[in-house]
């Protein structure tokens, strides 16, 4: 089974800690720091759409895709409330990225670049990314720092909602730099009894160092990299990094 598969039903709701509105105002004000004006935008990564949706409530015109048919199916329940235009989803992994046309800005939230855990497919992510970006444009992106995927080894932990309870295990290997989890997933069925699904999500750590390398390899400028929804450096013990890069324009 792959990655959000049976989780993608009951993400939302095991998801409490999110802070996706605070985000896509964070989002916001990045756009309109942008050297082109913001008025189309990817989200990388979207899962089940919710920073997709916010971000079209605000006017955007928003491209999502995610590599999970099952998070695709509850972004797209979750778009048919919307007033405005909906996000346009699309299939696809992050290495084989591929728009009907470029964008303004391009955003990736909540540790979806850590799933990328071989240096070719967040290299390949990265220079399809800076491809259907339009000159100017901005890529926004968040990541589990080193920090916090190391301090996670050998932990459990515990989410639950009404009807249904998460058990998440950790395991950091300093070999690899990749950090397992473990995630056993209890559904309660409509007749009472309850169901357990397994799944096994591996994220990677990247450091400072190599996302700098491989963007500015990409083609990207202005590579800068800050603590979580703040424009501050990020500190020794961040759990979650902002970083943003430019596309450089046309010569």
């Amino acid at each position: 089974m792959s990655s959000y598969d049976a989780l993608a039903s009951s993400y939302d709701g095991l998801m409490t800690d999110g802070s996706y509105r605070r985000r896509a105002v964070f989002l916001e004000r990045l756009f309109q720091k942008s050297a082109i004006p913001v008025r189309t935008v990817l989200d990388l990564a979207c899962g089940t759409g919710t920073i997709a949706c916010l971000l079209a409530e605000r006017g955007y015109q928003v491209t999502a895709t995610d590599g999970s048919e099952e998070m695709l199916t509850q972004a797209m329940r979750k778009a048919a409330a919307l007033d405005g235009q909906p996000p346009l989803f699309l299939r696809q992994s992050m290495p084989r990225l591929r728009l009907i046309e470029p964008v303004d800005a391009a955003v990736s939230t909540l540790d979806s670049l850590n799933y990328l855990t071989r240096e070719r497919d967040i290299r390949e992510t990265f220079c399809r990314v800076r491809h259907w970006l339009k000159p100017g444009g901005m890529f926004i992106f968040d990541v589990n720092s080193p920090y916090k995927l190391r301090r996670m080894d050998g932990q459990m932990y515990m989410d639950e909602t009404e009807d249904s309870f998460c058990v998440w295990r950790t395991f950091f290997s300093e070999k690899s730099q990749v950090c397992t989890y473990q995630v056993d997933l209890f559904r309660q069925r409509r007749d009472g009894a309850w169901e357990r699904d397994f799944e096994e999500h591996r994220e990677r750590a990247w450091s400072e160092e190599q996302l700098r390398r491989y963007l500015a390899d990409a083609g990207f400028e202005k590579i800068a990299v800050s603590g979580d929804m703040t424009r501050r450096p990020p500190r020794e013990d961040e759990d979650r990094w902002i970083v943003t890069a430019v596309r450089p324009r046309e010569t």
